[in-house]
């Protein structure tokens, strides 16, 4: 029953649709009902009426009874709206939206009346953070070469299943990860209130070149330790299925302890037939590596729906929810050959 929350929730819904959708998700997961009003900020009464909302129409319960229906607000209404505003240091657009359907049930057919709202409460739209990767182009194309002659060199054990490929990586997901684009007051710099400031989880995280499938799993850091419990994972996902993983060169993706355990993995095999096989991205240039559009795509939806996340628990519930067994179509998944049984 839960598959179709889970893709209303991974489809960028309505931020009002989303904390509905969200609630629902983490109560019939077993959260009680004080610990998701905590996090997202809501009633015990929204928590039961939207739940029962979903078990009687399902997904369709969770939707606005209108998409954006023309309202007003009266003098006195916008002046409590633009005060609520300037007692903050930033807000984005859907939180604005849902403050003014759930005191006022108003809901604007055109976005530029809550443009005018921010204007007029001296906010505007801002940029946090910035972050620019080196690398070598030279070297980076002579090894993308490498890597498609090798794929299209297996494209039959590809195609065929005997073969599994897995763009590979880590993720570091951090509190600061909330940081992005928000509305905030005209000529003051932004800065996210973080509580748990050292709050950080890392994942490991993989994405099959040829069903474009992702899977991660939690790790406490990236490290040797963390890098073969991974490797023990995705052998249990695929008892019986070689694996190539193309990868970056992390130190500890080339530590003694996981040569050990690749060996010990493929003893008295030849290569053709190791169980595992890793494959190297050049240096210094993530971008290389499809699976970071997943990981950039999942924090801007944790950027976006911020203002839910009032724990590290639900910005790491949201980041795995949008990642974890997800099918993805990003361009760059195809830009290692056509390899794909999505096309």
């Amino acid at each position: 029953m839960l598959a179709d929350l889970n893709d209303f929730i991974g489809s960028n819904p309505d931020a009002r649709e989303l904390k509905r959708a969200v609630a629902v998700q983490m109560f019939l997961r077993g959260y009680k009902h004080r610990e998701i009003g905590e996090s997202l900020g809501v009633s015990s009464g929204f928590i039961s009426k939207w739940t029962g909302q979903y078990k009687r129409i399902g997904v369709a319960g969770l939707k606005l009874g209108y998409p954006g229906s023309v309202g007003y607000l009266e003098p006195s209404q916008r002046q409590s709206v633009i005060a609520w505003l300037k007692g903050k240091n930033y807000w984005n657009l859907g939180e604005l939206q849902a403050y003014i359907e759930e005191q006022y049930e108003v809901g604007f057919d055109s976005k530029q009346s809550y443009y005018t709202l921010f204007e007029q409460a001296g906010i505007s739209w801002k940029k946090t953070q910035k972050r620019n990767p080196k690398a070598d182009p030279e070297l980076v194309e002579k090894k993308k070469q490498e890597i498609m002659a090798w794929l299209e060199a297996h494209r039959h054990q590809i195609v065929s299943g005997a073969l599994v490929v897995l763009f590979e990586d880590e993720c570091h997901l951090l509190w600061g990860d909330l940081c992005g684009y928000v509305w905030g007051k005209t000529n003051e710099r932004i800065e996210v209130p973080i509580t748990n400031e050292r709050r950080k989880q890392t994942y490991y995280g993989a994405v099959d070149v040829y069903t474009q499938r992702c899977l991660i799993q939690p790790a406490e850091k990236g490290n040797s330790e963390g890098t073969i419990a991974f490797l023990k994972y995705l052998l249990a996902q695929y008892p019986n299925t070689r694996i190539a993983l193309i990868w970056d060169g992390a130190t500890y993706h080339r530590s003694q302890a996981v040569k050990d355990y690749l060996k010990s993995v493929n003893q008295g095999l030849d290569e053709s037939n190791w169980k595992i096989t890793c494959i190297g991205f050049a240096p210094n240039d993530p971008k290389q590596n499809p699976i970071e559009d997943i990981w950039l795509q999942a924090k801007q939806f944790i950027r976006e729906y911020y203002h839910l996340c009032q724990s590290f628990g639900v910005v790491k519930f949201l980041f795995e929810l949008v990642t974890h067994r997800q099918t993805f179509d990003f361009p760059k998944l195809f830009s290692y050959g056509g390899f794909s049984q999505l096309i």
